[in-house]
Formats: C-alpha cells, sequence, structure tokens
C-alpha cells in the first residue's frame, strides 16, 4: 500500500470532521438556549416580585410642590407625565374634594363616586 490516502480514507476523515464540527456547534447551541432559559427564568421571577401598581395616583407639578391632577393607578397619560406619586383612595378623594381636578382620561372622580 502506497502513503497516498484513498478514497475512502479521505471520505471516512471527512466525516470526522463534520460530526466535531456538528458537535461543537450543538454544544454552541446547547449553551445558548440554557443562557435563554435562564433569562426567561430571571424576567419571570422579576415580574412576580414586582409590587402591584398603586390604585391611585396624584401628579405634581414641575415644582414638585402643587398637586395637578389626580389618576387612578393604571392611567396611561399619568404614566407619561412621570410626576405622580401613588396615593391611597383617602388622599385622592381629598384631593378632589380640595378642587384638584381629575384626569379627563381615566376619571377618577367617577370611580372613586366623587362627582361635583
Amino acid at each position: 500500500m502506497t502513503d497516498t490516502a484513498t478514497r475512502l480514507q479521505l471520505l471516512h476523515f471527512a466525516r470526522q470532521v463534520v460530526v466535531q464540527q456538528a458537535s461543537a456547534a450543538l454544544a454552541q447551541l446547547d449553551q445558548w438556549i440554557a443562557e435563554e432559559e435562564r433569562r426567561e427564568a430571571e424576567r419571570r421571577r422579576g415580574e412576580q416580585a414586582r409590587p402591584a401598581p398603586p390604585d391611585w395616583l396624584i401628579q405634581y407639578g414641575l415644582n414638585r410642590t402643587n398637586v395637578d391632577a389626580v389618576h387612578t393607578g393604571d392611567c396611561w397619560a399619568a404614566a407619561k407625565s412621570g410626576r405622580c406619586r401613588p396615593a391611597t383612595r383617602e388622599q385622592a378623594v381629598d384631593a378632589l374634594a380640595q378642587q384638584v381636578p381629575a384626569c379627563i382620561h381615566c376619571r377618577p372622580d367617577t370611580v372613586l363616586g366623587v362627582l361635583e
């Protein structure tokens, strides 16, 4: 037999290379899957640990002392303003009684039953 590789030996060598590459690719994919599963589990834990949103919000003015409006806790306009603080039901009712305007989008005065 000669020193040159036979066609069959070359095919066996090519197969070994493909198996090694496929194994490496599968190991990489398994690692990516494990990392994504870890991230997903972490996201779910974060959602479960997140406190419930407040029922009521009071929106403060730019100087943070003037009260501008009363909102329900899930009001999109309150979230957009970025100037709201959580409030109890009593604080929301008191603010409305002191003529603080109710949000025109979420109508907390209607929800609270405090209509003028």
